[in-house]
């Protein structure tokens, strides 16, 4: 194969385009966090895998240096004979294919050795992440997308295998196989040929790189002309009826095809480019391969050199040339998936804001009594949230929190999980300030029911069942019956194996938070926190699952959160916040005795009540929810 033919085979250096505007760049810190997990301490089997497959490589790499000279050798002996009867070399020959056969096995033997390392590391490094992430605190998730965190550690894992695949087993033994040849090239003829072996090369590689770094900046303009087009065409389909209403089909037309022809002229300078970089690549291969064939055509004139030495040296030359034919790619992607390994990495050096101090021991419960004493929190510095909140919920008592939005009562749950470490004050159960005992422990204390139930895209049972691990069928069933949700999953053709769906979006919001109930009870919690956990429900099911409620918590430490304040009637101690402060306390009728803020929310909410149930007599249940909402008057709001 001439230099010409395997130029036309070349792919575009920067076919599928940078996954980011920004020019990256070489970052080989990634590589040396990467070494640790390739040569595992604790595995006899993949540090032996690892040297396994560096044997072969240089066998692989030794036999391919070789194949040349055999060639020769064989030439020789065929140009010996010219005149002659002709008898082949077979010996040659024969040891050409076997060490040709030799050069591929021991190069695909070494992938398979090794490809049990590359996972291993991948999943390794993977599961480290991920349970990092777990260990990172809420306010760590809510200020990034999932969606982001997710393709960091898919491009990151990809990432090492690609580098370990192109440049362990590709650009380094390219590298050292130069050198080599280059070596025997002096060592056979003299210093001239090597040079100019090592010159082409070398300048073959510098002008690649060259060229494929300010080229990227024309597949970048690609990417984002073509991202513009899309996004304009989306939005003008998605407002189908406005283009129509305002007759405004050619003003969308004109706008699409502008940024086509913006994307137009990028792809142009783009293909352009690589047509340039083609031709540079060949010619520079092309002055290489003429100067060294006239170097030895000149040697074989002076009897110096024979027909076997003309053809080695320019077989030497191309074959160091077929494997760089991929290095604008191969560059490319190596720069990009070291950014990626190092973006990923970087996950796992974000330090974790709430940790178990050293020696932690787990929570010990005895009653499962909670006291907030002097709690001060904020999730910014200069917004805070909770000002000096105390109270206490007896062992086996119900305590109400109450207030309007953005109170701080949700913010209650959240630090009693220990989702945030409090900035003033102590959150203590049972006497345990619970920052002093294992993070698990305490969660696994508490029973909740959030307000936004989410469940995972899995059956039912499968989400019950996420309460306790190792539960019967029996336990998932009384759950399910204590929740009112049974005779649901029962007349569901698949019954407990019905899958919810995404985030639980086949089920309505009421089976969502019976679930999430059934869940909760099935954990046999000793303290239960209900967060809105019948907001969503109507008024029949919500009477139906607060007498399910009542019978769970009876005896169990529990927390209810509320807006609807009916539900809290029957509480020991009811606590209103307001502005992340303690305003009001008391039972029921005390409260509504003082005539305070909890007597006027109540007020509100039996107007909004009365209203509700004339209209629902004048207009029906659904129209009269949607008056309701008109006016501005719903319980949960309230």
């Amino acid at each position: 194969m001439t230099a010409e033919t395997a130029s036309t085979r070349k792919p575009d250096p920067d076919q599928g385009g940078p996954r980011g505007r920004r020019a990256v760049r070489f970052d080989f810190s990634a590589l040396g966090s990467l070494m640790s997990y390739l040569w595992t301490a604790n595995s006899f089997e993949l540090r032996a895998r690892v040297v396994g497959a560096l044997i072969l490589l240089v066998g692989a790499m030794s036999a391919n240096v070789y194949l040349p000279i055999l060639y020769k050798g064989a030439v020789d002996a065929l140009d010996a004979q010219a005149g002659q009867v002709l008898a082949l070399p077979l010996g040659l020959i024969g040891a050409y294919g076997l060490l040709r056969l030799i050069s591929v096995a021991f190069g695909e033997l070494r992938d398979a050795v090794f490809a049990k390392v590359t996972q291993r590391a991948i999943r390794t490094v993977a599961l480290q992440v991920f349970r990092h992430l777990h260990a990172l605190s809420l306010r760590y998730h809510l200020d990034r997308q999932t969606g982001g965190l997710s393709r960091a550690i898919e491009r990151g894992t990809k990432g090492i295998e690609f580098v370990l695949a192109f440049m362990l087993f590709n650009i380094i033994p390219t590298m050292l196989e130069i050198l080599v040849v280059c070596s025997i090239l002096w060592v056979l003829y003299d210093f001239w040929f090597a040079a100019v072996t090592f010159a082409t090369i070398g300048s073959y590689i510098l002008f690649t790189l060259t060229v494929t770094e300010w080229r990227l900046k024309y597949r970048r303009e690609m990417n984002t002309r073509d991202s513009e087009a899309n996004t304009k065409a989306i939005d003008s389909l998605l407002n189908y009826e406005t283009v129509k209403y305002f007759c405004a089909e050619e003003h969308e037309a004109g706008r699409y095809d502008r940024a086509l022809e913006r994307y137009e002229r990028a792809a142009i300078i783009s293909k352009t480019s690589l047509s340039a970089l083609n031709i540079g690549q060949s010619s520079i291969i092309a002055i290489g391969l003429t100067m060294v064939m006239i170097m030895a055509g000149q040697g074989v004139v002076k009897g110096t050199m024979s027909i076997g030495d003309f053809v080695l040296v320019n077989t030497y030359l191309i074959q160091l040339y077929l494997p760089l034919n991929f290095l604008g790619f191969v560059y490319r992607e190596v720069k990009q998936s070291l950014t990626d390994m190092e973006a990923m990495f970087s996950l796992i050096a974000i330090p974790e804001e709430v940790t178990d101090p050293p020696g932690a021991k787990p929570l010990k419960i005895d009653g499962g009594s909670i006291t907030f004493d002097g709690v001060s929190f904020g999730y910014e510095a200069d917004r805070p949230i909770l000002k000096d909140v105390s109270f206490t919920v007896p062992a086996g008592k119900t305590v109400a929190i109450v207030g309007p939005s953005g109170a701080g009562k949700s913010t209650i749950s959240r630090l009693l999980f220990r989702f945030y470490d409090v900035t003033g004050g102590t959150v203590s159960i049972d006497g345990q300030d619970i920052q002093s005992v294992t993070q698990a422990s305490v969660r696994g204390a508490i029973g909740i029911v959030p307000q936004d139930t989410v469940l995972f895209n899995d059956t039912i049972r499968y989400n019950i069942a996420y309460g306790r691990s190792g539960a019967s069928d029996d336990d998932i069933d009384r759950a399910a019956k204590l929740a009112r949700i049974d005779d649901f999953i029962r007349s569901s053709p698949a019954g407990y194996d019905t899958r919810v769906g995404e985030r639980g979006l086949k089920l309505s919001g009421g089976e969502k938070q019976r679930v999430a109930i059934a869940r909760t009870i099935l954990k046999r919690p000793a303290i239960l926190v209900f967060d809105e956990a019948t907001s969503a429900l109507d008024s029949k099911t919500e009477k139906e699952i607060q007498a399910s409620l009542h019978e769970v918590s009876a005896e169990r430490t529990t927390v209810i959160i509320a807006h609807r304040l009916s539900t809290v009637v029957e509480a020991d101690e009811i606590i209103v916040l307001d502005d992340g402060s303690v305003v009001e306390r008391g039972r029921h009728a005390e409260l509504l005795a003082k005539g305070g803020q909890y007597a006027a929310m109540w007020a509100r909410q039996q107007e909004a009540k009365q209203l509700k149930e004339t209209l629902i007599e004048d207009l029906g249940e659904r129209y009269a929810g949607e008056a309701l909402a008109g006016e501005g008057l719903s319980e949960e709001n309230l």
